[in-house]
Formats: structure tokens, sequence, C-alpha cells
């Protein structure tokens, strides 16, 4: 079986930690090649952006080409990260070629806000194609995007296993001390490291800067920062953020910064030694899985990898602090016992897991069984 899966380049350098879809579109590469059935896989991109060495991938491993490259020698297309137009998909179609959309963000969400908050998508000009023989979403979308994907698509949706892999933040991370790795530090204070993207309410910062600052009421003297990123803005131009962030002691006594962006292996490695972290409706996401694999405590509220980090339910900011105390006081007593622990949890996500080959080797071989639609 040959196998294509989209990607959207923007730049023929394009980062690969910008956000994670172009990482999604290669750990499912690598998942894929473990199938028996499965003979090749490349990324196919579907914009006019050239494909060069420029790109932060070995494009020996992951073969990436052009659409046009690409959409004669296909038996399977997934739409991952670059949308087919339905001209395109039409000639797949005669070509003999399945054509999946898999689903990995929480578009619900994104079309919500866009239509409550004035943050335009796509204006009148939306397409939606009727034409897919499947739909596949990752576990954490399924609770508020399934029905939206299913009415819009007219197709039923199935859940597939979430895949990642440690390749990119150990190839980040090559150059740091200990290729990245935690160690802890000999001061007794910890900088304290919050990343959400705070782009919308799914990962936002307030509840782990509560965290931080229920900890610091009762620790002050353990907590030697508190760095919160994506923030900058916030703090410069959000009135009502400033004016709730004015409130906390963490932040009256200068123990509280609000900075721009960063890559999360550099930051780890030359700033980090507690992550806090809090989610709405994202349950999994890469970020957990590179800061966990490196040996960092999280301490974080995603129930659906409660057993990686240190684990709060829900919206308690009090348990969350209770994780966090946990950390300062006997985190660094078993900080190897903590990483070998985190990295074991993970192979249940990793390319090769003989569950994870087991259930896309199925979905594929369902897929075949089917007609074209």
């Amino acid at each position: 079986m040959r196998i294509g899966i989209t990607i959207g380049l923007h730049q023929e350098n394009e980062s690969l930690w910008n956000n994670g879809i172009k990482q999604n579109a290669v750990y499912l590469a690598e998942a894929l090649k473990h199938c028996p059935s499965v003979a090749s896989v490349h990324l196919v991109n579907t914009t006019a952006v050239a494909i060069t060495a420029a790109l932060p991938w070995d494009r020996a491993r992951w073969p990436t080409v052009a659409f046009e490259q690409a959409k004669d020698n296909l038996d399977v297309l997934i739409e991952l990260g670059g949308q087919v137009s339905a001209d395109q998909t039409a000639y797949l179609k005669t070509q003999g070629c399945r054509l999946i959309s898999y689903c990995c963000g929480f578009e619900y969400v994104h079309v919500m806000q866009s239509i409550l908050f004035n943050r335009p998508l796509w204006g009148y000009d939306l397409f939606v194609n009727q034409r897919y023989d499947a739909i596949w979403m990752v576990p954490q979308v399924a609770t508020n995007s399934q029905s939206y994907f299913e009415t819009l698509r007219r197709r039923p949706a199935q859940v597939v296993p979430f895949v990642w892999d440690p390749i990119f933040v150990n190839q980040r991370s090559q150059g740091f001390d200990y290729h990245g790795e935690y160690r802890p530090r000999a001061a007794g204070a910890k900088r304290l490291t919050v990343m959400e993207p705070n782009n919308d309410i799914v990962k936002f910062c307030m509840y782990p800067v509560f965290i931080a600052e229920e900890a610091y009421r009762q620790r002050p003297q353990d907590i030697e920062i508190m760095q919160v990123t994506n923030a900058e803005r916030l703090a410069r131009e959000s009135k009502e953020f400033i004016a709730v962030m004015n409130q906390l002691d963490i932040v009256r006594q200068h123990k509280a910064v609000f900075l721009g962006r960063y890559d999360t292996p550099q930051f780890l490695s030359e700033m980090t030694d507690v992550v806090i972290s809090h989610q709405i409706e994202n349950a999994l996401n890469y970020f957990y899985f590179d800061v966990c694999w490196q040996g960092y405590p999280l301490v974080h509220n995603a129930y659906m990898c409660s057993d990686l980090g240190y684990y709060y339910e829900g919206n308690s900011v009090q348990n969350g602090c209770r994780q966090l105390l946990e950390v300062l006081t006997a985190h660094d007593q078993g900080w190897q016992d903590y990483l070998a622990r985190q990295r074991q949890v993970l192979g249940r996500y990793l390319p090769g897991c003989p569950e994870v080959t087991a259930e896309y080797e199925r979905l594929l071989t369902a897929l075949l069984q089917q007609a074209i639609v």
C-alpha cells in the first residue's frame, strides 16, 4: 500500500516547533511504516512552497513531495496538515485512491471562537469535502469535535491511536547539557515554567499561574522565579490580565516574569526546573510528552495520561498546588526513577508499539474493503 500524508508548508524552512501539525504528520508516517501492508509513506505538500533542503526533517527518512508528484502513485491519501480541493479529490478517486480526513485539532472550539470573537478562519469561502472514505480522529478531540466532523463531512468518525516519537526533542536537545534531560540543580529554589500557547481557552496560563501562587504563599523560599512564556502580549496589552496578575503575591514580590515565545527543548534545558500546565478538552498533547520524556516534573490535569508526571484532577488549583509542593519536596530524591518511569509509560504511544501497529493495520484493512465514495 502506498500512502501519502498531507502537510501545508508556508515557508521552505518552516519550524517544527510553531505547532504540532508537521510533527504529527511525521510521527504518523513513522507509525504507518511499521504496518505489514504498507509499502511506502510520503509527506505530500499541498501548497505552492517548494520542497528544498531547508526542511527541518530528514527527507531520506520521510520523503516529501508536492501533490502533483504524488497524485498518480497513491493508494491512500491522509489529509492531515493540508487540504485537497474538490478537483484534486475527484482526480484521486479516478485513480482508485482512498481519502482519509485525519483530525488532530479541536476544530469545534476553533470555530466557536472564530464566530463568537471575530477571529476569521475562512469567511464565506468554506469548502467541506463530502468524499472522504473515512474520518480518523485522535482521542483527545473526540469529546468536543466528533459530531462537528460527522455532521459537516457526512461520515462517521472513529478514534485512532495517538502517536508520538521523541526524535525531534532528542534532535533539538543534542547540543544542550545532558542532551537536555532534567538534572537537579545545586540551588534549592526552583524555576517554575508555564508554557501554554495562550491562543484560546484550551491551553491558557491562568490556572498554572494560580497553582504557582498557592505554592508560593506556603513556600516562598523554595521558588526562585515563575516564568510564563507566550504571555508578553497579555502582560502589556490586556488590562484584565494585568489586573488579575497584580492580585498575586508572586507577581507583587517580583518573582514572576511574562515572556515571549521560546521553543520547548531550549527553554526546558536552560531555564526550567518544574513545568506547570492546564488544559480544557486537550488531554493528550506533544508538549506534555516532550517534557516528561526529558525527565522534567510536569504538574498537569490531562486525564488521558494521568500516569505521566504529577497529575491533578480537573480545575482544582489546590490539588495542583499539592502536587507542586510534592515536586518541591521530594522530586530530586527520585529524579532518575521518574525519568525511567516516564519513558516506560510513553512507550505506548511510540511508532512500533505492537498495539499501535496492529490498530492502524486493522484500520487500513477495513478501509480497503470499502467501496470508494
